[in-house]
């Protein structure tokens, strides 16, 4: 497929070329393009697929935490209000999926403004949810290795919220300002409008990423290094729980993290990058762990609440009204009675 002069200044920008294309050399522009329609065919079966079964089981999870906070817990409790928000935080990430489902199979029908707003919810909730994870886990260290700070105390924690959820909006905002409904060969695209917005954005989620994982890894060294020290019967559970919340973060973010780099080095055309059976294999590698990375919110209930012995209890007692039968041969226990019988099992 060839192109002459003209056409060729029209595909000089990046942002001009649509997705599902990409150059095959940068010495030979001109001998065509790389077909993406095998690739995109995968993605559009695939990924909504998964994107349903991730929505289905993080709105169950997260609401499930959020009844049981709401019904049995106080707010006067660090790690409870820390626990709502994230729940708040992975449910409005949640609330993107099912948008990106539909677009993966028929484009963006849904117009310019809800391009923007789907967007800028979107990466509101990544932030976010990553940012309280961060809090989570230096509300672990403080309880651990400083235990009387002002910190444990919750002083200032109304400020820290505020400062967490602006830090997500404001990184969020490049989502709403500078995404835009493009048209190619009459299917309709929600993307990024320049080369340097997609750029600046992937470097800034790899930014974030570095920095949580730096932050929690430390922590929970400083954790592991005082439970070493301890002589209880909860240290081999308690070592075995924080490899596991440090393992599943490392794992969903991480491929995802370095996935979406290399693709940047397309973009800086760089030789090896631009080659059609090196990038194909990267659009492979982003569906995976874009499905792997996105999970985490479904995961999040499971691993930071449910884990917990209190929460477990308290989601008995909800299953039990939800499926158990009311009986007949006498009155139902009052609440009073359900917290006393909880309360000898802490």
């Amino acid at each position: 497929m060839a192109f002459d002069d003209t056409e060729m200044e029209g595909f000089q920008d990046n942002s001009t070329i649509p997705d599902n294309y990409i150059y095959d050399d940068i010495d030979n522009i001109k001998s065509g393009l790389c077909e993406k329609e095998h690739v995109a065919r995968i993605g559009s079966i695939a990924v909504p697929i998964f994107y349903s079964i991730v929505v289905i089981f993080s709105v169950v999870g997260n609401v499930l935490v959020l009844a049981i906070i709401s019904l049995y817990e106080t707010l006067k409790s660090l790690t409870n209000i820390f626990i709502l928000n994230l729940a708040l935080s992975d449910l409005l990430f949640t609330l993107g999926l099912p948008f990106w489902a539909c677009y993966y199979i028929w484009g963006w029908t849904l117009g310019h403004v809800a391009c923007k707003a789907v967007s800028f919810i979107f990466s509101a909730g990544f932030y976010s949810s990553i940012l309280f994870l961060v809090l989570m886990t230096v509300q672990r260290y403080m309880a651990v290795v400083h235990p009387l700070s002002d910190w444990e105390r919750g002083q200032h924690i109304n400020l820290i919220l505020i400062a967490t959820w602006v830090v997500s909006i404001s990184a969020a905002l490049p989502a709403l300002i500078q995404s835009s409904v493009m048209s190619d060969q009459g299917k309709l695209y929600c993307e990024l409008e320049s080369t340097e917005a997609y750029l600046a954005v992937t470097y800034k989620q790899n930014v974030f990423f570095i920095c949580a994982f730096m932050v929690m890894s430390f922590c929970y060294i400083r954790i592991l290094q005082i439970v070493f020290k301890s002589r209880t019967n909860k240290r081999h559970r308690t070592i075995r729980l924080i490899f596991c919340l440090v393992a599943v973060f490392f794992v969903g973010w991480a491929p995802y993290n370095l996935v979406i780099f290399l693709k940047t080095f397309t973009y800086h055309q760089i030789p090896f990058f631009t080659d059609c059976d090196v990038t194909h294999h990267l659009d492979y590698a982003l569906y995976v762990c874009q499905l792997l990375a996105f999970s985490h919110c479904c995961l999040n209930p499971v691993f930071y609440v449910f884990v917990g012995v209190k929460f477990r209890n308290h989601l008995k007692v909800i299953l039990q009204k939800i499926f158990q039968r009311p009986s007949n041969t006498g009155p139902s226990p009052s609440r009073t009675a359900v917290f006393q019988s909880l309360g000898s099992m802490y």
